[in-house]
């Protein structure tokens, strides 16, 4: 379509879905209104016992859903958190065979990531070009889903591109951080966590190319597991990015507690997905892994202060304290550690994730589309001729005196089938060495870092952060199972730059995240840790978590309480 007819298309689709949301929403009459107590007591218990009341009929799947289906509502109002209004299907599904409520989730509701295809509904993934592409039938994800007795209610905000660590596009509008509206609640799982953190949902599935189920939990403050590929289904969902495997997206699960992460990462494996999605290891849930990790007397714990790149900042720094405080007094080995360069692998990550010169997640906008600010720095200064941009290369490097960000600038632009090829090979003799370093030198049970150098990013800010994504970027590369937990919240008091901190003196990458940082103004939002193992430590990193929280005893998160 032609210009200005694209973008007048692009206007009426953006219309259409938001009104067709607010109509649905209108609709649910009954899902608006204060909580009853018989509700109240459904949104404090854990999936688990949940499941109990319904397979011994104590409770119907039905109530349960139009709790959540209260819950999300709510949450939405807040924070504009839900795409696609899935309640008055999912009322019909409890009732016309569609989901087995004798299945390991029977009954309870489930947020789907926009991207994730539910039959009869749209995966626009926050391009209005995606309007109106539903499918007839579920996604293999859903079908395995509903055949566990989950029901999907809702799907919830991503940003366009999904490369950014917040969450907007036009088809849906901005999604906001519960702690604090100027803020975002991460991305690209943004929709998500903030859902989750609101108390509108207790347990959703979000994906990770560079930390997007792990960005947002820390950014919102709930709990998520990056799962190696080959856990977890990857199959039936829509992407910004189709063909792009030089750094497999990865599905993985987030939930509003501890207890519900584990109960539903060791439900979908029971699940054997395998049956499903090809792409999927036949590797049975493994209780001897999860038993040997909780009775382990004492486990040896590396810990990564800084990935040398940006440097954490206080409140980052302050919740790694905190866990490794508690891990000491529980009589743990706790040893600082300096793997192989986190640069080289930021470097190597971020070449290969756009090796097609942002040409394939750009190929979807319509004209007029608005394009989240990170993923247009990175398209932007690939489209820069190479004279000029080997002059600003230059410039970088010898008059700001400035090696990381010249580095990582140097050999960007799209890559021949040979060129990306080389960096594969990079890639693979970097992981070799990572696991040398971690069996041999290391010699570490798991891995404590922080998530991210920095709390939430104010809103637009990913323009200035779009490169500090090295702490959960690294693990992509690697692809290594790693778990969010959330610690404590920023204060205003502790966790301010000290006065000699000089700004001019950090690289690119770390201008831009600190560029973001003010610890009044982010006072109150969440903060939390990265968990790290090797590759398909799925339950060995779970047990571990819960030892952490175990060790944290009062002093662990609090929630945000549910309106």
């Amino acid at each position: 379509m032609v210009y200005p007819f694209d973008y007048f298309q692009h206007r009426r689709d953006c219309k259409f879905k938001q009104t067709e949301r607010a109509q649905r929403i209108q609709t649910l009459t009954s899902y608006h209104g204060a909580f009853t107590t018989p509700e109240r007591q459904i949104l404090a218990k854990p999936i688990k016992e949940l499941v109990q009341d319904v397979h011994k009929q104590v409770i119907q799947p039905i109530d349960i859903l139009r709790t959540y289906g209260k819950a999300a509502l709510k949450a939405h109002e807040k924070t504009n958190a839900v795409t696609e209004v899935m309640i008055d299907a999912a009322e019909v599904w409890t009732k016309d065979g569609s989901i087995n409520f004798k299945g390991p989730l029977a009954g309870i509701p489930i947020s789907l990531k926009d991207s994730i295809v539910v039959g009869g509904f749209d995966t626009t993934v926050g391009y209005s070009c995606n309007v109106g592409n539903k499918g007839e039938k579920d996604g293999t994800m859903v079908r395995i889903l509903k055949d566990a007795g989950a029901i999907p209610y809702v799907k919830t905000n991503l940003p366009v591109t999904l490369l950014s660590f917040e969450s907007t596009n036009d088809v849906w509008g901005r999604c906001t951080n519960p702690h604090n509206n100027k803020y975002s609640p991460g991305g690209s799982t943004g929709g998500e966590a903030a859902l989750m953190a609101a108390g509108g949902g207790r347990i959703g599935i979000g994906s990770d190319v560079a930390g997007s189920v792990r960005a947002p939990a820390h950014f919102s403050g709930i709990y998520s597991l990056r799962c190696s590929t080959g856990r977890w289904p990857k199959n039936g969902m829509v992407t910004s990015m189709p063909g792009q495997e030089g750094i497999p997206s990865v599905f993985s699960p987030m939930t509003r507690t501890l207890g519900d992460l584990s109960y539903f990462t060791k439900s979908m494996i029971s699940m054997k997905p395998w049956k499903y999605d090809h792409s999927v290891h036949p590797i049975p849930w493994r209780p001897d892994v999860v038993k040997e990790y909780e009775e382990k007397k004492t486990l040896r714990i590396g810990v990564l202060r800084t990935d040398g790149v940006v440097d954490p900042s206080p409140a980052c720094a302050r919740a790694v304290d905190e866990v490794v405080t508690a891990l000491k007094k529980e009589g743990h080995e706790v040893v600082d550690v300096e793997p192989p360069s986190p640069y080289e692998a930021l470097y190597i990550a971020s070449q290969l994730l756009n090796a097609d010169g942002c040409k394939t997640f750009k190929s979807f906008f319509r004209a007029g589309e608005w394009e989240d600010p990170g993923a247009k720095q990175m398209s932007w200064l690939m489209s820069l001729p190479s004279p000029i941009k080997y002059v600003y290369y230059l410039w970088v490097k010898y008059i700001r005196r400035d090696e990381v960000w010249a580095g990582l600038i140097k050999d960007w632009k799209p890559k021949s089938a040979y060129e990306q090829w080389k960096f594969v090979t990079k890639r693979e003799a970097y992981k070799a060495k990572f696991h040398d370093w971690w069996e041999q030198e290391a010699k570490i049970d798991i891995m404590i870092t922080p998530p991210n150098a920095t709390p939430a990013v104010p809103h637009d800010g990913m323009k200035d952060a779009v490169s500090s994504c090295g702490y959960t970027f690294l693990f992509n590369l690697l692809d290594y199972t790693c778990g969010i937990m959330p610690i404590t919240h920023v204060d205003k008091t502790l966790d301010q730059l000290p006065s000699e901190f000089d700004f001019k003196k950090l690289n690119g990458v770390a201008q831009g995240a600190y560029k973001l940082y003010d610890a009044i103004a982010m006072h109150g939002l969440p903060v939390a840790v990265q968990v790290v193992g090797q590759r398909l430590e799925e339950e060995k990193i779970l047990a571990v978590m819960q030892r952490i929280e175990d060790a944290l005893g009062d002093d662990k998160y609090q929630l945000m309480e549910i309106d």
